[in-house]
């Protein structure tokens, strides 16, 4: 979109406070847009800008503080408006005193009197509205047509797009819905700084549910006691890491999470698949519902009692609201404009990926930088499970470091490409198996006999490394690979779960 500046008439005077123009469109979107559009200028309002940059000379201390949270420089449509507000803003990180006298002084020396349309101009502000009163008001004026200009930028490149843009339609799609929902993110007010009263009033409110309901879990159960124990449960709002080396078993281990969460408690999940196809995933699922060999399922091999529970598994399935996306090269706006989505329209209440290596961030900085873009990653995770407020497992990969060391036990310093996983996530749950191969224990010896290796078949260990709001320990697992489920080990004391 190119804004053309409008010659003003012979008789107007030549400041910068003049119209700046008529907006045209350029390109394919031309076409629909000439007829109706093309002398239309962009939402702004002159008498608006100019009465908060008055509220601002009137009384700098206080709203010019509120002002650098709230309105960004944007908001200024007008070149000479927007000029003005920048310089109050950089007296104001200096704290320089804002009068007639400095402010004139300073734009002289810096040669941008002219700019702002001279000293009449600058004087005719400080007396533009009589108090600074009405300040939300004229702020409200500005945020609106601020959004507006945005919505027309946003929707204009959507136009262009959809007019050059012809092979993968639905990638456009989302790349719209980014597009506008970038608009409500970046124009919204950045102060939402909550007073002390307000929080105490909600921890009391929480407490209070806790007193009624004694032992009940504060988040969503996992379907492993001893992990929702340590955890009060996943809790809304924060990043679960769940990181193992390749074929340790971690993807199983999130869809037997998920699986609890969607069926047996009924909560809407969304399960986000970069690396298997949905149909591989539900085969899984069938099978460690059904408790069916997965390799006889795959071949067709069952008998009529294994028939009758698979037939009770995909009937226990098909009612569960589990949404699977299995987009490769996820980037990561558009897993936040899917997610939101999906909170929209299903109230979902969990989120899964698997996983984040596979994961890409569109930024320049990311191109240029592996760990950088991994930290973007994360970082926009933890942003969605925020602002969503639900929990959002992530699988990782752990790097090659843990197999040389002695005993090979997983460490928070073996994630991979970034240490800003381990700083965004507020659970880091390190997985483990005795009898994966490359991955035995301390005590493993040579002299061991076969039916101690056959008593540790299936041995598992979830380290939880990191918990940001509870205690750390390990939970013992055991890994049934013929139905590819973890289970409580027996003989943990917590042991006991519906899987």
């Amino acid at each position: 979109m190119v804004a053309e500046t409008r010659t003003p008439a012979a008789n107007a005077p030549k400041t910068a406070w003049t119209n700046p123009g008529e907006v045209k469109l350029h390109g394919p979107a031309q076409h629909q847009a000439n007829a109706n559009d093309s002398a239309r200028s962009m939402p702004r309002s002159d008498d608006a800008e100019k009465g908060v940059l008055s509220c601002f000379l009137q009384n700098p201390v206080d709203l010019l503080n509120d002002a650098q949270v709230n309105i960004p420089l944007e908001a200024f449509y007008h070149p000479a408006n927007r000029l003005v507000y920048e310089v109050l803003l950089e007296f104001n990180n200096g704290n320089r005193p804002i009068d007639l006298v400095s402010l004139s002084t300073y734009f002289i020396d810096k040669g941008l009197m002219d700019k702002i349309g001279g000293p009449a101009t600058l004087a005719e502000l400080y007396s533009f509205v009589p108090t600074s009163a009405h300040y939300s008001y004229y702020k409200s004026i500005l945020h609106d047509k601020h959004l507006l200009r945005r919505i027309i930028t946003a929707c204009t490149d959507s136009i262009q797009a959809a007019y050059e843009y012809q092979e993968d339609v639905p990638n456009l799609l989302d790349q719209v819905e980014s597009r506008v929902l970038a608009v409500r993110e970046d124009t919204q007010s950045r102060d939402a700084i909550k007073t002390l009263d307000v929080h105490v009033d909600e921890a009391m409110h929480a407490i209070e549910e806790l007193l009624r309901n004694p032992g009940m879990l504060r988040g969503l159960s996992t379907g492993y006691p001893k992990l929702d124990n340590l955890s009060a449960g996943l809790q809304g709002g924060e990043m679960f890491i769940i990181a193992a080396r390749p074929s340790m078993g971690k993807t199983s281990f999130a869809m037997n999470i998920v699986e609890h969460a969607s069926v047996n408690e009924d909560r809407p999940v969304a399960f986000f698949s970069l690396e298997m196809s949905a149909s591989v995933l539900v085969q899984r699922l069938i099978a460690a519902r059904a408790g069916v060999n997965m390799s006889k399922l795959k071949s067709g091999m069952l008998n009529r009692e294994q028939m009758r529970a698979v037939t009770t598994a995909c009937g226990q399935l098909q009612k569960a609201k589990l949404y699977i996306d299995e987009t490769p090269g996820l980037d990561i706006m558009e897993f936040r404009a899917k997610a939101r989505r999906l909170k929209k329209q299903f109230n979902i209440q969990l989120i899964a990926i698997d996983y984040l290596q596979l994961m890409t961030s569109g930024s320049k900085r990311a191109k240029e930088n592996r760990q950088i873009e991994i930290a973007e990653i994360s970082a926009g995770l933890k942003g969605v499970a925020k602002e969503l407020n639900i929990p959002i497992i992530v699988l990782a990969q752990l790097n090659r470091a843990v197999e040389q060391r002695k005993g090979q036990r997983p460490m928070l310093s073996d994630l991979r490409e970034s240490g800003s996983i381990e700083q965004d996530a507020d659970m880091v749950g390190l997985l483990t198996r005795a009898d994966y191969a490359g991955s035995k224990q301390e005590d493993d010896k040579k002299d061991k006999d076969e039916d101690e290796d056959e008593s540790r078949k299936g041995e598992a260990l979830l380290i939880l490394a990191k918990n940001r709001n509870g205690p750390t320990d390990d939970v013992p697992l055991k890994f049934i690979a013929e139905i590819m489920r973890f289970v409580p080990r027996e003989g943990d004391s917590d042991s006991g779960s519906d899987h």
